[in-house]
């Protein structure tokens, strides 16, 4: 992990040990969004079905299922991280609209 964070001078997140990961019941999309105190009603309605997927809790939303398959079905479409998060902001951009 260090080399890739310093190559890209990035901030790691969504693994043990980190700022950004999941925090009791809640995950690391929530901790995002509490963390740069970002709100409104379209992101409140996208975290719920996010931590639904991201928890495994999918009573929370029901698109949740359907979240969790996307994103499984993204990395086995794209191995490389770059690619994987290009097609995974398109669909985020789409379910926030």
């Amino acid at each position: 992990m260090a080399c890739a964070v310093e190559q890209f001078d990035a901030t790691p997140f969504d693994i043990d040990g980190v700022h950004f990961t999941h925090r009791g019941d809640r995950c690391t999309f929530d901790a995002m969004l509490d963390e740069f105190e970002l709100k409104c009603p379209a992101l409140e309605r996208l975290t719920l079905a996010v931590r639904a997927a991201d928890t495994n809790h999918h009573d929370l939303h029901p698109v949740a299922p359907g979240l969790l398959a996307v994103s499984a079905g993204l990395s086995r479409l794209y191995r490389d991280d770059q690619l994987r998060l290009a097609a995974g902001m398109a669909l985020c951009d789409g379910f926030f609209r």
